[in-house]
């Protein structure tokens, strides 16, 4: 049976507790363990992106790749939910499956650092278009994921139906 939407949401908050979790370690280990790694986010653009991505986007996006692959079956917040993620036959998804959703999961949010990265740098001068159009990218495609979402025959977000995975209940 299909996870209705509120219930994705559910898991995915239960996760986003683990998230915020290790983001707040992150912090007090970059603040007060190892304060030298701040330097990465004050000089060069790509540096600064490159740390981001390494200290916060792919830890995050493993953790969703382990858990709701076949290696894991389902994340922490899917587990407590009662839900999973699997292919258009009911199978759990491999490592290489997962991996492209996942992408496409949180493209916006690696979107969203990047355009803050760069607006850092705007400061009171001209913001050029392409930052609109980055912008505008990342509310479309959260608002195209949510509605698909909720209005999908399957609930499937838009990363789901590209990836031809679903979000299913967990017979208990």
């Amino acid at each position: 049976m299909t996870a209705p939407f509120l219930l994705r949401l559910k898991a995915f908050m239960i996760d986003y507790i683990l998230i915020v979790a290790y983001l707040a370690a992150l912090f007090v280990l970059s603040v007060f363990l190892f304060p030298d790694i701040q330097h990465l986010f004050n000089g060069s653009l790509i540096v600064a992106q490159f740390a981001g991505f390494l200290m916060v986007t792919l830890p995050i996006s493993l953790y969703f790749i382990i858990s709701d692959s076949v290696i894991g079956g389902q994340s922490f917040g899917k587990k407590r939910t009662g839900i999973r993620v699997v292919d258009e036959n009911g199978a759990a998804l491999s490592v290489i499956h997962i991996t492209f959703r996942t992408i496409l999961k949180f493209l916006p949010w690696e979107l969203s650092h990047d355009l803050i990265y760069r607006l850092i740098y705007v400061a009171d001068g001209k913001m050029p278009f392409n930052y609109y159009f980055i912008g505008g990218l990342i509310y479309l495609l959260i608002f195209a994921y949510i509605l698909t979402a909720i209005f999908t025959k399957k609930k499937q977000s838009l990363y789901d139906i590209m990836t031809k995975a679903q979000v299913v209940k967990v017979s208990s």
